[in-house]
């Protein structure tokens, strides 16, 4: 069946949030979550919302464009970034914003959207975590220049996207040059991670990959828990081009057809018991 075109307006939206000094509506077209945002003059994240985060700083993970006014953005470690109408943006967690002058601003905000300025809910939920690395970026990176190795980061993180939205992974986190995402099937993540594999190689880079299904507690822009550590500590044992995944996301895509290499048990940092590894054979 061929997907059908969809459009909604935001100035019908789905969800309707109001703040003091602020307002947020929401749309959402299939799994694409969309959000208004307009801040009122002397709006400041940690004066109306960290109150009701309960963090320290935001830490969502922004994409997004200024439509009107000022923002500045302040990281945790104290570096600042001037938003303005025009300006497409990408703001990694921990930092605190507020708005500049006497004009509202007015932002679309499309990354790192869903549950902000709730909350958190802490549910619990169990997902497949998928978690990339590229390998030897350091090296590559001083090989060919910071802004040749720029524009190669961007093509990774296109194509990684991409096939995120194929499979219908769920893209929580970017480390600078990896991923950590989450599926809601044992299979299309690992299927996913070929052809991310397959992707980057084409871009000139090898990338490791960690794959681990376990329960995960969802927080507004990020999940946390001991799986999401597991899922980190198993990426960590691969090298170029190894998918590794846990036995549980074995057990739960024996029927998929991949081929598998058991690489033993292993003693992962910070997890109380064995945990058995197998690698994807192409």
């Amino acid at each position: 069946m061929n997907a059908k075109p969809q459009a909604k307006n935001l100035g019908t939206p789905d969800e309707s949030l109001s703040f003091p000094k602020g307002s947020a509506t929401t749309v959402r077209v299939g799994d694409l979550v969309v959000g208004r945002l307009e801040q009122q003059p002397g709006w400041r994240w940690s004066e109306q919302v960290k109150p009701i985060a309960r963090t320290e700083s935001c830490q969502f993970h922004h994409i997004g464009v200024g439509i009107s006014g000022t923002a500045m953005i302040r990281m945790d470690d104290g570096t600042e970034l001037l938003i303005e109408a025009g300006d497409v943006f990408d703001i990694p967690p921990g930092h605190d914003q507020w708005v500049v002058g006497d004009e509202p601003v007015v932002s679309i905000i499309w990354g790192g959207w869903r549950g902000w300025g709730k909350q958190p809910v802490g549910e619990r939920i169990l997902t497949t975590m998928l978690m990339t690395d590229i390998v030897g970026s350091t090296d590559h990176a001083s090989r060919i220049g910071d802004a040749a190795w720029d524009q190669l980061l961007d093509r990774h993180n296109a194509v990684v996207r991409e096939v995120l939205e194929r499979y219908r992974g769920t893209e929580i986190d970017t480390t600078g040059d990896g991923f950590l995402a989450m599926f809601d099937g044992a299979a299309r993540a690992v299927q996913a991670a070929v052809d991310i594999r397959g992707a980057v190689r084409g871009a000139g880079l090898e990338m490791r990959v960690g794959i681990h299904t376990g329960e995960v507690e969802v927080v507004p822009g990020n999940i946390r828990g001991l799986a999401v550590h597991e899922t980190a500590r198993i990426m960590a044992l691969g090298t170029a081009g190894e998918i590794l995944i846990s036995s549980t996301t074995r057990e739960l895509s024996t029927d998929s057809g991949f081929r598998l290499e058991d690489r033993g048990e292993y003693h992962l940092k910070g997890v109380p018991s064995m945990r058995r590894v197998f690698a994807l054979v192409d």
